[in-house]
């Protein structure tokens, strides 16, 4: 348990240093941002799935995380960063205005979690729902499809 608090708490480390260090350049520093952001959600399946036992602490450590990526990413798709190696859907450039709302909707459903403080699996799965959801709407919508 406790290199899973370690490694959740990594993963929130590597959000405050690739936010603090690699802002030069934004497709590196997104990717980052959503290659954190998914170990957390790997975390939390885990817990969901039951393949890692439930524990509050790590839960609200998932939990920041996201809402740490919620209030950063959004700062990393500046004009022009649509070239290059990114998965990100020219789409977002097109439709700044919609994909700012997702990024608000991911912002408000990570803040509601962080409040919740989830301290059973089910509250847990709840808020996983809820944040999932914003995740895999914006994917859908705004993220190229892998190969």
């Amino acid at each position: 348990m406790r290199r899973l608090v370690f490694g959740t708490c990594v993963v929130t480390l590597g959000i405050v240093a690739t936010t603090a260090f690699a802002t030069n350049d934004p497709i590196f520093t997104r990717k980052k941002l959503m290659d954190a952001n998914g170990q957390a959600a790997g975390v939390a399946a885990g817990m969901a799935k039951g393949e890692i036992p439930f524990d509050p602490k790590v839960a609200q450590a998932v939990i920041q995380a996201w809402n740490s990526v919620a209030y950063s990413v959004g700062d990393y798709f500046p004009e022009g960063s649509d070239k290059g190696d990114t998965k990100a859907s020219p789409k977002i450039w097109q439709e700044m205005s919609e994909f700012q709302e997702y990024l608000t909707k991911f912002q408000t459903d990570t803040d509601a979690a962080l409040k919740s403080k989830p301290q059973d699996l089910d509250a847990f799965k709840a808020v996983l729902a809820t944040v999932g959801g914003s995740c895999k709407n914006c994917h859908e919508d705004f993220k190229l499809p892998s190969n």
